[in-house]
């Protein structure tokens, strides 16, 4: 009989010290992300990212309520997915069509993996909230908070960026489920990461299907407003604005005084955007390295 109670106790020990150190764990790597936004060396955190990201999985697997852990997995994989992954299948796109494609299926179900997390998210506060978002979405999105405003937005990027990277004809009908979630999280607070809402749009009101106004009329009141927000110390707002909005309409010399720019600002004038701010001037070098292919005669 002593024995017995001896190894419970030794067991409950063990299973008190390992949920602690999963807890501690879980503690420093909430924060993570934020850290790595103010990195200075991208290719570190891209060789970073991967690692914590699993140890945070791991980390949900032993607490699966764990709301911060769900936070910065939507993040951390929609993040990855579009500063990395696609970067380089846009970079490799030129000399090798099989490899770029590859990575973007890589990156497609990596923006999947993101929505499934905020998803996760939502049904711990509300049980139905991925049926009732299918059914009704603009109903469903009304019981998310300020508070749910970066799984609001993380969840409907990672959404909307998968259906753009696998150009999937199956996930046309999903389109008002991350459509409200955007347009909710923008109801709740435009601010958001220095206008980070508005700086989806610009690229999103491009490319929506059945749009019922000017797209780049809406695409230019979200460019003005991001740039507000940003204190124009955001190179996004502007790389987005020349890819999306300047090629389609053909303006070349706007597209590259736009991105010239976006190479000014000086990525340590807001330490929490370095990392962003960074990638983004990559994407401009690259762009402005294909302006040629990019408005080549039709």
């Amino acid at each position: 009989m002593r024995r017995t109670i001896l190894i419970g106790l030794l067991c409950m020990q063990a299973c008190s010290i390992r949920k602690s150190a999963f807890n501690t764990i879980g503690s420093a790597l909430s924060g993570v992300a934020d850290e790595f936004a103010r990195d200075e060396d991208p290719e570190l955190v891209r060789g970073a990212v991967p690692f914590s990201l699993k140890v945070m999985e791991t980390i949900l697997r032993e607490d699966p309520k764990n709301t911060a852990m769900l936070t910065g997995l939507a993040k951390g994989f929609s993040q990855f997915a579009y500063g990395f992954v696609m970067q380089e299948a846009d970079e490799i796109e030129d000399k090798d069509k099989i490899a770029a494609k590859a990575a973007r299926d890589r990156a497609t179900k990596l923006f999947l993996r993101g929505r499934d997390f905020g998803l996760r998210y939502f049904e711990l506060k509300h049980p139905t909230f991925a049926a009732d978002l299918k059914a009704d979405p603009k109903k469903a999105v009304m019981k998310a908070t300020k508070a749910d405003v970066p799984m609001l937005y993380w969840t409907a990027v990672g959404w909307a960026a998968a259906l753009s990277t696998s150009r999937d004809f199956m996930m046309l009908p999903q389109i008002p489920q991350f459509e409200a979630l955007l347009e909710r999280a923008l109801d709740l607070d435009e601010t958001y990461e220095q206008g980070a809402i508005h700086g989806f749009y610009i690229t999103y009101e491009m490319a929506r299907l059945n749009a019922k106004s000017d797209k780049a009329a809406n695409a230019k009141k979200h460019f003005d407003r991001a740039m507000e927000l940003g204190g124009g110390k955001q190179a996004g707002p502007l790389v987005s604005y020349a890819e999306s909005v300047l090629v389609p309409a053909r303006k070349r010399a706007e597209f590259e005084t736009m991105l010239k720019q976006a190479l000014q600002i000086d990525s340590n004038a807001v330490p929490d955007s370095r990392l962003l701010n960074l990638i983004f001037q990559k994407r401009a070098k690259l762009l402005l390295s294909r302006a040629e292919k990019l408005f080549a005669p039709r």
